[in-house]
């Protein structure tokens, strides 16, 4: 009976947790609908009226090229530069690259505000002009660690026997990645690229920090939020949120994660 009562009690639990993770994410999405400016319940009726005056906004169109621009060099940018240290991380002795990974870690277990006050710190010391390459090189601090942390964990399983018998076989260190390893770990890589890009994708404080003008997806957000709140706002978080979790999905599916 108390088994009974226990699994039920923890069945509840975790029902109203879900629903109170998720429920503002549907509220974002419902209300990007409403045919009202007033996003209160009931909601009267449906309408595309809201995403059709986010598509109107030119300064939406910038938000979007630049946010384009950043995601796209990050994923490419932060897969070669952490494929590559992952590469140097598994020849390593356990202790040197343990010592290595809790280094290329550290920007993980960093506030966001605190990298984010740092790197601008770096830049304005070295007389860097803050512009969408300073947010790239920000971005790149914070992905390249997750990229690395995959990566690692797929090279640590590779067979090297192969790899091995290629060089023995005349193959040089260029044509064996690309004839043996790479093929193997492509999956691994493209999961990677996309877990980078959805985080470079939905980051506000490091962007707001190193970004010099105009706008990306997320602090353009922030701007229609100090002018006042409508439903457009909703429309653009909505589809935020959906390119942010179809480039997750996609990438754990790519992946092979499991939980």
């Amino acid at each position: 009976m108390k088994q009974h009562v226990a699994r039920n009690l923890g069945l509840v639990v975790g029902i109203l947790t879900v629903v109170f993770m998720t429920a503002p994410l549907v509220l974002v999405v419902l209300f990007s609908f409403n045919d009202s400016v007033v996003m209160t319940f009931p909601i009267k009726g449906l309408t595309f009226d809201w995403y059709r005056a986010l598509l109107a906004r030119d300064d939406f169109w910038g938000a979007l090229r630049n946010s384009v621009i950043v995601t796209l060099a990050v994923g490419a940018g932060s897969t070669v530069i952490g494929t590559l240290a992952a590469m140097v991380i598994v020849r390593m002795s356990p202790r040197v690259s343990a010592l290595a990974m809790s280094l290329f870690g550290l920007p993980m277990m960093m506030p966001p505000l605190v990298l984010a006050l740092a790197l601008l710190t770096l830049f304005s010391a070295l007389g860097v002009r803050l512009s969408l390459m300073t947010v790239v090189l920000a971005h790149l601090t914070f992905t390249m660690p997750f990229v690395i942390l995959i990566v690692t964990a797929r090279l640590r399983d590779f067979d090297t026997a192969m790899l091995d018998s290629a060089r023995d076989l005349g193959a040089s260190p260029w044509t064996a990645f690309r004839s043996v390893t790479f093929p193997i770990i492509r999956p691994t890589l493209f999961g990677a690229g996309l877990i980078a890009m959805a985080l470079s994708l939905d980051d506000f404080i490091i962007t707001f920090f190193m970004l010099g003008g105009g706008n990306t997806l997320p602090t353009l957000v922030w701007g229609m939020l100090r002018t006042g709140v409508d439903p457009s706002i909703n429309a653009l978080g909505a589809l935020i949120l959906l390119a942010t979790l179809g480039t997750s999905a996609l990438a754990l599916r790519i992946t092979g994660y499991r939980g």
